[in-house]
């Protein structure tokens, strides 16, 4: 009975515990919360696989738990591999060894021997053989740290990148893996099958190829140019550049600065803007303008916006200024050497009386004085020779050792692309054209007119309609006249139709010639002689010894000679019949004693080298 009793009570009390003690257990236990997406995104998970895991308590706070073997941890959508690790519950840090490796959503991949990750803040710190990549370029450097919520890598102890063939390091650098981008700083060398660049700062796509400048950059190409920069951009992919900050490029021999250039290398296009200045140290030209364009394919630029050329000599340099300038290969103007080449410059005009009119035979010139009318010269002045008899005088572009005659009777063909002996290519092979409000300036020499065609081959200025050629007191005017230099130096000119000198003595008073065609003689830049021919017409003011003003010498001849001292007009021989009046100083004024078509124009005619840059 009395055991019966113990066994029940027993049981009551045990049932009575256990009841007390589950009450206990779940009103202790936690209540259900919601885990958010970023309390989520920060635990670090330790997924299967692991082949040695431990837990080491090392104070009440503090709990490490140690990874060893095909570890493989994951937060978020960041996975973490590697040899060996340490979590840190209490710090929320873990450290990784051997074969780090960090998969950053499939965005960027990073590899080292050390790690030591934030896991609050997601930021690595990574030793030993860093390598970082976006699937198109690769960082290596000896230390990284790397933001896996910003995807940006930053490294200050020297990096390099390589994208396909293009290498470039730098002391410091800022990899943007989802864009792609990299800021290089300090020491900055990029090198290229293409090119290599030189900087302290510079931006790199490494998915695009495009290199932007922010500061000054030493840029050198495969070719051998180099350029200086301040801004722009080097696009590798298609070839395309721009450069700005005050530019300057050196290519061979050719010197350019400007606010800005943009280049196209697949099509050869290059464009200059702002302060433009071009020296060929050749050629001893240089081009100032505001806006130029240049096909390094063709050898072809344009020049606008107030262009200006300066053909450099040791005394006197050449100032040429138009509303545009354009160079060009002269062999470019020709169709191939084999087929037969008019020169419509070469051939006077059909209604010159001087010029047989046959299209059939090379042009020939006839003297129309005989040897036996030709008057000598009492003073014995030096003679002048016709140049219209001889048949050089009338070819443009005409080296004896480039002309060559066809089957056809008279047909001149160039071989503008011959080179010479050492097999280099022909450096006058080349043209300059003026449009519009062309003036050209030398202390010697001052010219305008409508436009300009300048052949380095013969170097002969050609002046087209309304041209005016000046030389200290004297100026000659007509349809067309042609400039022959020699050492840049004036040493013809010819004047074609309508011709006219005239030599300003005093206010009003202005010795004149007219003719139907001029022929002019430099010696060392300074008009020495003029040959008047067809129809010619002078009027001369006559001074005695104290340079008084006694007569006036009008008369007509189909030829005269035109002789100067001093630059200044000497005297007027008359080398055919000549019929005029001398009147006295008295019955004419000055004023009346005016040829056909007189003109002075001295307000057209460019006084100062300063001019010419305004």
């Amino acid at each position: 009975m009395i055991l019966r009793f113990t066994t029940a009570l027993f049981i009551l009390l045990f049932s009575c515990g256990v009841l007390n003690l589950h009450a206990q257990v779940l009103s202790q236990a936690p209540k259900t919360t919601t885990t958010t997406a970023d309390d989520s995104s920060r635990v670090v998970e330790i997924l299967p696989g692991v082949r040695k895991l431990e837990l080491l308590k090392t104070d009440d706070s503090t709990s490490l738990q140690i990874l060893a073997g095909n570890v493989k941890l994951k937060q978020g959508t960041t996975y973490f591999y590697c040899d060996s690790c340490v979590i840190n519950n209490r710090t929320k840090i873990f450290e990784a060894f051997g074969k780090v490796h960090i998969n950053d959503s499939d965005t960027a991949h990073v590899y080292s021997e050390y790690l030591r990750y934030f896991q609050d803040k997601r930021i690595a710190y990574l030793k030993g053989g860093v390598k970082l990549t976006d699937g198109k370029g690769v960082l290596t450097t000896p230390e990284l740290e790397y933001d896996v919520n910003t995807k940006i890598g930053i490294y200050t102890k020297g990096g390099k990148v390589v994208n396909k063939k293009t290498i470039l390091t730098s002391q410091e650098g800022y990899y943007y893996a989802d864009l792609k981008d990299v800021y290089f700083k300090k020491d900055v060398d990029m090198k290229d099958p293409a090119y290599s660049i030189k900087t302290d700062s510079l931006l790199y796509n490494t998915e695009t190829e495009t290199a932007r400048f922010i500061t000054y950059t030493l840029i050198k190409d495969s070719s051998g140019r180099t350029v200086e920069t301040n801004t722009g951009f080097y696009d590798l992919k298609r070839k395309k550049a721009e450069f700005g900050g005050n530019a300057k490029i050196v290519d061979g021999k050719t010197i350019m600065s400007a606010q800005s250039f943009a280049f196209d290398d697949s099509t050869g296009i290059s464009q200059a803007r702002g302060n433009v200045v071009i020296i060929d140290t050749v050629e001893k030209t240089t081009v100032i303008a505001g806006e130029v364009y240049r096909n390094n394919k063709l050898e072809t630029m344009l020049a606008t916006k107030k262009p200006l050329m300066i053909i450099r000599q040791n005394k006197d340099s050449i100032f040429i200024t138009a509303d545009t300038i354009f160079s060009a290969r002269l062999s470019d103007l020709f169709v191939k050497k084999d087929t037969v080449v008019k020169d419509n410059l070469n051939i006077e005009p059909s209604n010159d009386s001087l010029v047989k009119n046959d299209s059939a035979k090379t042009v020939q010139a006839i003297d129309t004085v005989k040897k036996d009318a030709v008057i000598n010269d009492n003073l014995n002045a030096k003679p002048l020779t016709d140049s219209l008899v001889k048949n050089d005088s009338l070819k443009i572009l005409d080296p004896a050792h480039l002309v060559k005659k066809d089957t056809l009777k008279g047909t001149v063909i160039m071989d503008l692309n011959k080179k010479d002996t050492t097999g280099k290519k022909d450096s006058t092979n080349r043209y300059i054209e003026a449009y519009r409000n062309v003036r050209i300036f030398s202390d010697s020499l001052q010219a305008v007119g409508d436009s300009m065609f300048y052949s380095l081959k013969d170097s002969t200025f050609r002046l087209f309609f309304d041209p005016v050629v000046w030389s200290k007191e004297n100026q000659i005017t007509g349809d067309t006249i042609y400039l022959h230099t020699k050492n840049k130096k004036p040493e013809r000119l010819k004047v074609i139709n309508n011709s006219m000198m005239v030599n300003k003595l005093d206010p009003e008073v202005f010795n004149q010639v007219r003719s139907n065609r001029m022929d002019g003689y430099f010696i060392d830049g300074n008009i020495d002689s003029v040959r008047a021919k067809g129809e010619a017409q002078c009027i001369y003011f006559i001074q005695d010894n104290d340079s008084a003003y006694s007569s006036i010498n009008q008369s007509q001849s189909d030829l005269m000679d035109i002789y100067f001292r001093d630059k200044e007009l000497f005297k007027i021989v008359f080398r055919s019949q000549v019929s005029g009046t001398i009147w006295p100083i008295r019955q004419k004024r000055p004023s009346e004693m005016r040829l056909p078509s007189f003109r002075w124009l001295d307000s057209r005619r460019p006084k100062s080298k300063t001019e010419m840059f305004e």
